[in-house]
């Protein structure tokens, strides 16, 4: 990379990556979380994440380069982290774990949309912004959806679990 528009597009291969391989991971998490409401809102993300990645073969066409994706190392850790936790976690403590690494997801994913948003408007293509801009308030949405399901159900029975072993 020698260029920002080089960066952009090596940045928005990474980025199409991770979302091509969050659409296979989600479905064996939401399968295996207990929390019916966390489950939902896994599974609406993946449909938001569909739509993501066709926005973002729009992205593509602003740049005229194909859609392709290029190994992303970082998204490869989360996932490979969330599928640890999935493996060894269990109750409360699966959903709550669970949430804090889809969080760390969705933290990766707001920072890249941001940096790609901003990339996008310095280069002066206001048509690959408008689109980043509409995916990063859908990534930001998720992680909202994340936070609230956890302060207002599943930490709330983690704490209630957690005080009852320790006085047991």
């Amino acid at each position: 990379m020698k260029t920002l528009a080089d960066a952009f597009e090596h940045t928005l291969k990474d980025i199409y990556y991770a979302e091509n391989a969050i659409l296979k991971a989600g479905p064996k998490v939401a399968a295996k979380v207990g929390s019916a409401e966390l489950k939902r809102v896994i599974e609406d993300h993946m449909k938001d994440t569909e739509v993501q990645v066709k926005i973002l073969d729009d992205v593509f066409r602003t740049i005229d380069a194909p859609s392709s994706g290029e190994k992303c190392d970082a998204i490869e850790g989360l996932i490979k982290e969330t599928d640890g936790i999935v493996r060894e976690a269990e109750g409360v403590a699966l959903d709550v774990a669970v949430i804090g690494a889809l969080q760390a997801i969705e933290h990766y994913e707001i920072a890249r949309y941001g940096t790609l948003r901003e990339w996008a408007m310095t280069l002066g293509n206001r048509e690959a912004h408008d689109l980043l801009g509409r995916i990063l308030d859908m990534e930001k949405a998720a992680n909202s959806k994340l936070t609230g399901l956890a302060v207002a159900n599943v930490n709330e029975g983690g704490e209630r679990a957690g005080k009852r072993r320790a006085s047991a």
